[in-house]
């Protein structure tokens, strides 16, 4: 699940299904969705959609349902294309671990350490963007706060398990580069 940012009311459900379309065509989300076929997971023509959503989140993924992007909490291409990015890496760490279970902490945990990693959600300009001014060290503390925020969202891990978790799987997933050769 990938966090809001965004305070105004965003767009419509027809602009940001635009904007799904214009990402879809961007290199990275390109790659990923690559790589999702060749590891055999088709993306049908529903698999990405956009809607209005209650909480306050840009985005999620769901076994069997796919991505939805939450368009009123996006404003901008640049939004649109990072929840895309971000959610393709958790289909695509379903697609290659089939046994991979979302109630279990370490399992939720890792794919959101790689989302958050390989995605590019912590970058430092976004990080400033969001008031974080930490320039040394910034993208580890980014990711593990990200990591925690969408674990909160899972009933099955407590915040003391969600913690564990990452702590106890972080050099793996952190390291976990797939399907790109290094992080991007």
């Amino acid at each position: 699940m990938a966090e809001s940012s965004t305070i105004n009311k965003g767009s419509t459900v027809e602009e940001c299904q635009d904007m799904i379309r214009r990402g879809l065509r961007t290199p990275m989300v390109k790659f990923l969705k690559e790589h999702l076929e060749k590891s055999g997971c088709r993306i049908g023509d529903n698999f990405i959609k956009a809607i209005h959503c209650d909480q306050k989140i840009s985005g999620g993924y769901a076994r069997g349902r796919g991505i939805i992007v939450c368009s009123n909490h996006m404003q901008i291409q640049d939004e649109v294309n990072q929840v895309l990015i971000h959610e393709l890496i958790h289909a695509y760490d379903e697609c290659r671990a089939a046994n991979l279970d979302w109630a279990n902490c370490a399992h939720h945990a890792c794919s959101e350490i790689r989302a958050g990693h390989l995605s590019g959600d912590c970058h430092y300009k976004r990080e400033l963007l969001r008031g974080y001014l930490k320039i040394r060290g910034h993208e580890q503390e980014c990711v593990k706060r990200r990591v925690m925020k969408s674990m909160s969202g899972n009933p099955n891990c407590s915040e003391s398990a969600s913690r564990d978790a990452m702590e106890a799987i972080w050099d793996v997933c952190y390291n976990d580069t797939k399907p790109f050769d290094r992080a991007p």
